[in-house]
């Protein structure tokens, strides 16, 4: 069927900012739209909050608004634009929420607004928990006993009536918000309360616990003929009970039979047809019961999803950009598969590969909370990784959350020492069951320890009910670091007895070489000289949707240690940029922004970029980004074995966050070009001790401060410039570990923990301006001339981390002096630095006194901020710088 001709305009709700449960997977979704739309040619307006996104950049949509996301703004809108079409399935569950109470206001209906993607009843069909339960019932799809509550009076009736442990799910929430377990009637009670309040519609639904089982996720996709196919399948590790954000992942599903796979896409084909959706795609999650086979419907998300976008980057297969196309009335085999460039895309994806999925978590930013794992979403970012078995991408997929774990275990930093586990004592085997039955965010290592002490496979199975496959695998890892553990060497060396062939196959299953050189007691670079003299180097395969059935026109790759090379390198000019990773708090979607940007400007002046992330939620790691993109861990392993095979004119660190600028000084000592502000300008900047040397230099002024490494240090330095101080680690990120100490009993707590994360750099103590005002500075430099891009003024007093502080720009109480004075600051810093890109100053102004808090010789958070407001790409322009 041709696309609809009876709409001319869509409008398209953004996600706004990000929440726990809804991160930049929507600004991926969001930019597909937005360029799929107009590749159709519709007339498009997006309304979004967060001007961190690159869907909100100019010329990404015809008309943009940076708006509060509620139905008296958006009435506003649709009022004055007056769209034909709302699309609401790309805005995560603000913008299907928002959708729904367009439709109950009778907005829609009064302006002439249809829904599509998903219709409004689509919506109330997947979402009103009452409405779900008998369209399911209606096909035969069985759900857990279950009944919907309203009131306190009815959930705790009806809780009463099913029997503990009972799953209580809030309706129309995000992120399994509100969602809770109540193993009694005083928690069901409490959880009743919270959720009614969660719930927008203040409807909860109570439901018979199927914690243990196995949770099964199909990503799904339906035309407007009703062709429908599976994207892929997923299997969470983690059974129920664990929020599918907070859980591990694979794809596709390891665990099932052929016939078992075979029941689930028959369900899931009923199940869409059910909802109702024609013109777009669901992810559909299941729960099995492991002992018998028995399947549950859990949930249909009717809208782009976390699981989408983790489905998309995992077969290649580019989800919202189909989905919009079908939104508008295109068939799947009238819309060409971008990534292959020949197939339609009424074609399943082929994936020959296993990919792994696991979350970040931000526990150390809150110590005083819970660090279990349930029903509500407590991850704030994931990373993604590609191996050719589950073993290999397992412990990529572990280096890469940037935890400072380089795999599974055998890295110097586990918790209990493998001497521990040879004969435990009864309370730490207490502690490992513990850990291992109760969901937490370090499960996984306690498995390991549980392996090493002795417990079987399936006692593990028993407390976990983790699928006894993935703990064989994980036996697997444990039982061939004891082979290699075999060829150790007794005092330090720079040679390695292991063998050739032992050396592959634990490459082949995913061993770092920082793992392999703690294992056989070398150093990295030893080992990574033996392999390269065996040749044993890795090779880049192509994820392409078509397992190289087609030669595809857009693929991206992943490493591996095979022996054919897939890898498609050229003789043109190229640049590596180093992403950010997983999403954290202090480093997110603005340093995606800023990546996005420098492809873009690379691009413009005839440069290939080569993008290496590991992130399946952002926009750099689409496939149409950059020229090349690497799904690949942000270690100096992985990075220098891309760089071996491309050879660029140099690497981008700047834009990632901390991340890429922790790689710059170890890059540039293994002979990697850093273009841009040197590495050893960054040293001084990140290096508290050289940091203070370069300010005295320039006659500038710091808090009256010291710098110290142990905890004695730290309180002589205390005592001198007396309290309250401010602890300031080197090299970190949101203010990791930054804490305000008032007294000496505290300090000893917090140097500890801020030695720990500073590593061989030195921690600052400087004297903390109480009642002082802080500004943040941007701007742009080519290494003699600087341009300030913005200066910020925070509302909020000194103390108050830049990253939560709410900021006006222009400064609205800071005279002419002060201004002039931070731009001549500014400009010395970063002459003296040489700085070649983006830099961001952080000062605090107190009795007409200028001081430097810190230099960060990178893009920052607000640079997207600023570029939006002054209308300059400030990253664009620091690349081509």
């Amino acid at each position: 069927m041709p696309k609809r001709k009876d709409i001319r305009k869509v409008l398209m709700i953004g996600s706004g900012p990000i929440v726990i449960g809804q991160a930049c997977e929507f600004d991926y979704s969001g930019s597909q739209a937005c360029k799929a739309l107009r590749e159709e040619g519709y007339n498009t307006v997006l309304v979004n909050s967060n001007p961190a996104t690159i869907m909100t950049d100019p010329g990404m949509a015809d008309v943009t608004y940076i708006e509060p996301l509620n139905v008296d703004m958006v009435t506003k809108i649709i009022a004055k634009e007056r769209p034909d079409a709302l699309l609401p399935t790309l805005g995560g569950q603000t913008g299907l929420n928002l959708a729904f109470f367009l439709m109950k206001a009778g907005v829609l209906k009064k302006y002439g607004v249809e829904s599509i993607g998903a219709s409004v009843n689509a919506i109330s069909c997947a979402e009103d928990r009452e409405l779900f339960k008998k369209a399911m019932q209606e096909i035969g799809v069985e759900v857990p006993k279950s009944g919907i509550a309203t009131s306190l009076k009815e959930g705790m009736s009806i809780g009463l009536s099913i029997g503990f442990p009972l799953i209580l799910r809030p309706a129309y929430t995000l992120g399994g918000s509100g969602g809770s377990i109540a193993y009694n009637q005083e928690e069901l009670e409490r959880h009743l309360i919270k959720g009614l309040e969660t719930s927008p519609v203040h409807q909860v639904l109570v439901e018979q616990s199927v914690l243990g089982w196995k949770e099964i996720e199909f990503e799904v996709m339906r035309d407007c003929v009703d062709n429908v196919i599976m994207i892929t399948s997923m299997e969470n590790i983690d059974p129920m009970g664990v929020h599918t954000g907070d859980s591990i992942v694979v794809a596709p599903a390891q665990t099932l039979t052929a016939e078992e796979y075979t029941n689930f896409v028959c369900l899931s084909k009923k199940i869409i047809r059910k909802i109702g959706i024609t013109g777009g795609g669901a992810n559909i999650q299941f729960a099995q019961n492991p002992y018998n086979g028995r399947i549950v419907i859990i949930e249909v998300n009717p809208r782009l999803s976390r699981s989408s976008a983790l489905a998309s980057k995992a077969t290649g297969f580019p989800i919202a950009r189909v989905a919009t196309k079908l939104a508008v009335g295109l068939t799947l085999p009238e819309v060409i598969n971008q990534v292959t460039g020949k197939t339609t895309s009424f074609f399943e994806p082929t994936v020959d590969y296993c990919v792994f999925k696991i979350c970040r978590f931000a526990f150390e930013k809150f110590p005083k909370a819970e660090k279990i794992l349930n029903t509500s979403m407590k991850a704030v970012g994931e990373a993604m990784s590609i191996g050719r078995n589950f073993r290999e991408a397992f412990q990529k997929g572990i280096r890469s959350t940037e935890t400072g774990r380089l795999g599974f275990g055998a890295d110097g930093k586990d918790a209990i020492k493998d001497e521990d586990l040879e004969n435990p004592e009864g309370s730490l085997l207490k502690t490992i069951r513990d850990k291992i039955r109760i969901p937490n965010d370090e499960r996984l290592f306690y498995i390991r320890y549980a392996l090493k002490a002795g417990l079987s496979v399936d006692e593990i199975f028993s407390l976990s009910k983790i699928d006894r496959w993935f703990i064989d695998n994980m036996k697997q890892l444990l039982d061939l670091e004891e082979e290699i553990g075999k060829f150790r060497n007794q005092g330090p060396s720079t040679e390695l007895k292991v063998p050739p062939e032992l050396l592959l196959r634990a490459k082949q299953d995913g061993f770092s070489d920082r793992q392999l050189a703690y294992l056989l007691n070398v150093k990295e670079d030893v080992v990574r000289q033996t392999r390269k003299k065996h040749n044993i180097t890795p090779v880049y395969k192509l994820v392409d949707t078509c397992a190289g059935e087609f030669n595809a026109k857009q693929p991206y790759f992943y490493s591996t240690y095979e022996t054919q090379q897939e890898a498609r390198v050229s003789a043109n000019k190229k640049v590596v940029i180093l992403g950010g990773g997983p999403n954290r708090i202090g480093q997110g979607i603005e340093f995606d922004y800023c990546c996005c940007h420098a492809a873009y400007a690379l691009k413009e002046e005839g440069i290939e970029s080569i993008m290496v992330n590991c992130n399946p939620e952002t926009v750099s790691t689409d496939y149409d980004t950059s020229d090349r993109l690497y799904f690949e861990p942000l270690t100096r392993e992985d990075i220098l074995n891309i760089i071996d095979l491309e050879k660029p004119l140099g690497v981008i660190v700047q834009f990632g966050g901390q991340t890429p600028l922790n790689l710059a000084v170890p890059l540039r000592k293994a002979g990697v070009k850093i273009l841009g502000t040197a590495a050893d300008s960054i040293d001084i900047a990140e290096d508290r001790k050289r940091f203070k040397q370069m300010l005295e230099k320039l006659g500038l002024l710091q808090p009256e401060n010291g710098t110290a490494f142990t905890y004695q240090e730290a309180k002589e330095v205390a005592r001198k410039i007396g309290y309250p101080v401010l602890v300031r680690p080197s090299y970190v990120l949101g203010g990791r570990a930054m804490e305000i100490v008032y007294d000496e009993s505290t300090l000893e707590r917090f140097i500890t923990e801020a030695a720990s994360v500073s590593g061989e750099h030195p921690v600052l103590i400087d004297k903390f301006l109480e009642d002082a005002i802080e500004v943040d500075v941007d701007l742009i430099a080519d290494g003699e001339t600087s341009v300030i891009g913005g200066i910020m003024e925070h509302i909020e007093e000194a103390g108050i981390h830049s990253g939560d502080s709410a900021m006006a720009l222009p400064p609205f109480t800071l005279s002419q002096d002060i201004l002039n004075r931070i731009r001549e600051a500014s400009c010395k810093m970063a002459k003296e630095l040489c700085v070649i890109g983006l830099m961001n100053v952080q000062y605090a102004i107190k009795d007409e006194k200028v001081y430097v808090l810190e230099v960060n010789p990178r893009a920052s958070r607000t640079v997207p901020f600023v570029s939006k407001v002054i209308g300059v790409p400030l990253a664009k322009l620091a690349t081509k710088v």
